[in-house]
């Protein structure tokens, strides 16, 4: 009777206690939201105005945080992008360039594929001047669309719009005395270029609801993976913005044609997974070496460093062979030269798995579980391909 009684009172009491719930969580999270100067407006536990999200002001240091753009001081950016990798020719010219850039305050704007590293090229630019000591801003500019790009940008006062609870400072201010980064501008509606551009020239901002204009003193570093003469030319892109922004045009090559870095950053990123798992630190046989070489790394420097972590985590030993490589690295290594025929498929999995016997001294469970197939499976095809393990074993 009492376990009856229990679930009659879980049945009838909760809705108004609930309901009192949900207005104290809702309180709280206003005042909350309220005394870290939060501009978002919390309607009730499931928050509606999430999409609101803005800038959080701090009177430390006055770090911007929001679901797509970062802000720190110098100081943790100096721990985080300390190490610029490479050594080629081209490297080498990226890195005289920033450092003849470095000191002025003019406008640079950024050109390469996507994962040539555009930002860490924009914090190294920061970094050498003489605002490292100030916050580097970063927008990601294909995250924000219409009024929540003006308010991010510009800040807005109070009631300006729905949800404006309060005053905010907007990405430019936030960033007064430092640099902001607008990674692909090119995403920019060209109702807001306009505003931009006003802002570069006067640099003066006004926040959206408000007359007040407030000096800034901002350097404006920006990046596209897109051609934006091209898109200048297709009225897509301001003209007057454009030359604006472009007073230094700095390109970073793909890393394909900087294949003098590749090995150097695949060592760089296996060391960073060797540290962060805190333990021994695992080099490239010559055949993946060769691989690595070979392939034209179409996701450029993001593409090796996923394709080192991956390596990483599966080799179990301090030599990473071939096996451990993303298939697609591998396959592309046999379709390189239009002159070697195109190997069979049962030679593939010859290969793979020998490989992955030789990694795991022809433990078949190990190296089942490195090709991620059953047991039985890796059996069946050990019989059909006519893989010696004993031989795998003793090294012949």
């Amino acid at each position: 009777m009492e376990a009856c009684g229990k679930l009659i009172y879980i049945s009838t009491f909760p809705t108004k206690y609930f309901r009192k719930c949900e207005r104290a969580l809702a309180a709280v999270r206003r005042f909350r939201l309220r005394k870290y100067g939060v501009c978002c407006k919390v309607s009730s536990v499931n928050d509606r105005a999430s999409a609101q999200r803005n800038v959080f002001k701090t009177e430390k240091n006055r770090t911007v945080l929001d679901g797509s753009v970062r802000a720190s001081s110098a100081p943790s950016q100096q721990n985080t992008y300390k190490n610029f990798i490479g050594s080629s020719a081209a490297f080498e010219s990226i890195l005289e360039t920033v450092r003849t850039i470095a000191s002025r305050k003019c406008s640079v704007i950024i050109t390469g594929e996507t994962g040539t590293g555009k930002e860490i090229v924009a914090r190294k630019i920061h970094e050498s001047s003489d605002r490292s000591d100030k916050v580097f801003v970063p927008v990601d500019c294909t995250t924000l669309t219409g009024q929540l790009f003006e308010s991010q940008l510009f800040g807005h006062v109070r009631g300006a719009f729905t949800g404006a609870i309060d005053n905010t400072l907007g990405f430019f201010r936030a960033a007064n005395g430092g640099t902001i980064f607008l990674d692909e501008i090119s995403e920019i509606p060209l109702e807001l270029q306009a505003k931009l551009l006003r802002v570069l020239q006067e640099g003066m901002v006004i926040p959206i609801g408000s007359t007040q204009a407030f000096p800034i003193d901002v350097r404006v570093l920006s990046a596209s993976n897109t051609d934006l003469r091209q898109m200048v030319n297709d009225n897509k892109f301001r003209a007057d913005l454009f030359y604006r922004l472009n007073v230094v045009a700095l390109d970073v090559p793909p890393l394909r044609q900087r294949t003098e870095d590749i090995l150097l950053l695949a060592r760089y990123f296996l060391d960073n997974q060797a540290d962060f798992y805190d333990e021994p630190k695992k080099t490239l046989s010559p055949g993946a070496e060769k691989i690595l070489l070979n392939y034209s790394w179409p996701g450029n420097v993001r593409e090796l460093a996923n394709a080192m972590e991956r390596a990483y985590v599966l080799t179990p030993i301090n030599v990473i062979e071939t096996s451990a490589l993303p298939s697609e690295i591998i396959m592309a290594e046999y379709t390189a030269h239009t002159n070697a025929p195109l190997p069979t498929l049962d030679d593939t999995k010859r290969k793979l798995i020998t490989d992955a016997l030789k990694i795991t001294c022809g433990k078949k469970l190990a190296a089942a579980k490195l090709l991620n197939i059953e047991r039985r499976r890796l059996n069946r095809m050990i019989q059909k391909l006519n893989i010696s393990v004993s031989q795998i074993k003793h090294g012949s």
